[in-house]
């Protein structure tokens, strides 16, 4: 096991580290999504969810990696934080990817405007990515990130980019751009019933 891998978990799910900033963060977030039902945006509202329950699929099979290679995960979230959830997932990091989506989604321009004549969707997915991409180099570079498979570093942040995140902005423009509020609903369902099977299946097993 790698040290970092081993520091993150010597704090995972650890009560001990709550920070009294979660409540307000909790409250905020609360907040953006409740402007969204009063606004009645079902199409930003449930684009955001989608994004989330997209970063939950990511960070179960994350630390499944960890779990059967009893070496590191892809990613581990390492350094200060109010709450561990997962090996690579912090409470910071969860209500990052719950607003994140809902960012995104407010700011796609209609489905026929073209950005360098090609549709806007597949570039916002690529350039969207490609940001967070950025991002996460960053978080790595400072430590509070930790890659250490030879397949997912900053020198080849292809896999970042493709597995990291062109789902997460994949799902939240397909269900942004669906025709009914059932049809998003029924697909931000499957997304988030299959993450509580994994969570409440795995997690009893002691596999998370």
């Amino acid at each position: 096991m790698t040290d970092n891998a081993r520091a993150a978990l010597e704090i995972l799910r650890d009560a001990s580290q709550f920070k009294w900033y979660v409540i307000p963060f909790l409250l905020i977030v609360i907040y953006i999504y409740a402007v969204e039902v009063e606004r009645r945006n079902w199409n930003v509202l449930f684009a955001g969810l989608a994004l989330w329950g997209m970063d939950w699929f990511n960070e179960i099979w994350n630390a499944l990696v960890f779990h059967f290679t009893d070496r590191a995960p892809v990613w581990g979230a390492t350094g200060s934080t109010a709450y561990q959830i997962l090996i690579g997932l912090n409470i910071e990091i969860c209500f990052m990817f719950a607003v994140m989506g809902i960012a995104a989604a407010k700011m796609l321009p209609p489905r026929e405007t073209r950005i360098f004549g090609m549709p806007n969707r597949p570039v916002l997915i690529a350039a969207n990515s490609a940001a967070a991409v950025g991002v996460e180099v960053l978080l790595n570079k400072v430590g509070v990130l930790t890659w250490e498979w030879s397949w997912w570093q900053p020198s080849f942040p292809f896999l970042i980019w493709l597995i990291g995140y062109v789902p997460f902005f994949a799902a939240c423009f397909y269900v942004h751009d669906l025709p009914t509020v059932r049809a998003k609903a029924l697909i931000v369902g499957v997304i988030l019933g299959i993450d509580a099977v994994a969570l409440i299946g795995f997690g009893a097993v002691g596999w998370l």
